[in-house]
């Protein structure tokens, strides 16, 4: 008896934390990923922060409908790195990947299906064939590149790497410092969501003019495969040596795992040594 309702209770609790991030990261991409379709399609925004403080409000209005429901991650390189720094259960893992990935597939799905007339209004008259190299100027509203036709940054793939894995490290260290109880600088669970999208802001205006900011393989993937199937094709995946691996899913997972590990290894013990108090008036 004891068993099954063990069972019914993990059961109910994998149900309730999968809404929770599938909805959460369909808010965030359809949110996000809106932004820069409106950007694109109908010039609505004149600048990186503009595309940042929508991204960062759609995290945290993301956060704030969710977290009764799941830890409100909503991103693979969150939950992995959580994982990583015990603060998470492995078993949790699978559970989270997938709600994530769904999430982000469906909002592809919404984006496309919302703003199809217009993207094919737009093609017709910058003359963008779908699926040509030059296509990316509208595939990009679903996946980033870091290569991108006429683009006047000039990033190697080493570089996006990096860029993306510093990005997502930065990412996952703020939302450790923001809710860990230790921390007493730390501002209140009311307000900690309004902080982690400003993070995903700065960081999104500091990261995207070199690869657009990922800093979620899920929000990437997802969406680039919606674009993939709806005539975008090689145009959605255009690195035939696997650039949108190792650069948007490879990365962030790196980042937010060194993240994990720093702050599992050397900030928390910091934060956490007794202190006679600041010295620093002295």
């Amino acid at each position: 008896m004891n068993s099954y309702l063990q069972l019914k209770i993990n059961k109910d609790m994998n149900a309730k934390e999968f809404t929770g991030e599938l909805l959460g990261t369909f808010i965030l991409v359809l949110f996000g990923c809106g932004s820069v379709a409106v950007a694109v399609l109908f010039s609505e925004y004149t600048g990186i922060f503009q595309i940042g403080l929508a991204w960062g409000i759609g995290v945290m209005l993301a956060i704030y409908l969710t977290r009764h429901l799941s830890c409100a991650h909503l991103n693979p390189a969150v939950s992995i790195a959580m994982v990583l720094s015990k603060r998470m259960s492995f078993r949790k893992l699978p559970t989270y990947l997938t709600a994530q990935f769904l999430g982000a597939f469906l909002a592809g799905w919404a984006i496309f299906l919302l703003f199809a007339p217009s993207i094919e209004a737009y093609e017709s008259v910058q003359e963008i064939t779908r699926g040509s190299a030059e296509s990316v100027a509208t595939a990009k509203m679903f996946g980033e590149y870091y290569i991108q036709p006429g683009g006047a940054a000039v990033v190697s793939m080493p570089l996006a790497i990096a860029a993306e894995g510093f990005g997502t490290f930065l990412l996952v260290l703020l939302i450790f410092a923001l809710t860990e109880g230790c921390n007493v600088g730390r501002p209140s669970d009311t307000m900690a969501p309004v902080f982690i999208g400003l993070t995903v802001t700065s960081i999104i205006c500091l990261i995207a003019p070199l690869t657009q900011a990922g800093l979620n393989p899920a929000r990437d993937f997802a969406p680039r495969l919606v674009a993939c199937i709806m005539g975008w094709g090689d145009a959605a995946f255009p690195d035939h040596s696997g650039g949108f691996f190792w650069v948007y899913i490879l990365g962030p997972i790196a980042g937010g795992a060194l993240a994990a590990f720093f702050f599992l290894y050397v900030f928390e013990p910091v934060i956490k040594m007794k202190s006679n108090g600041c010295d620093c008036g002295k």
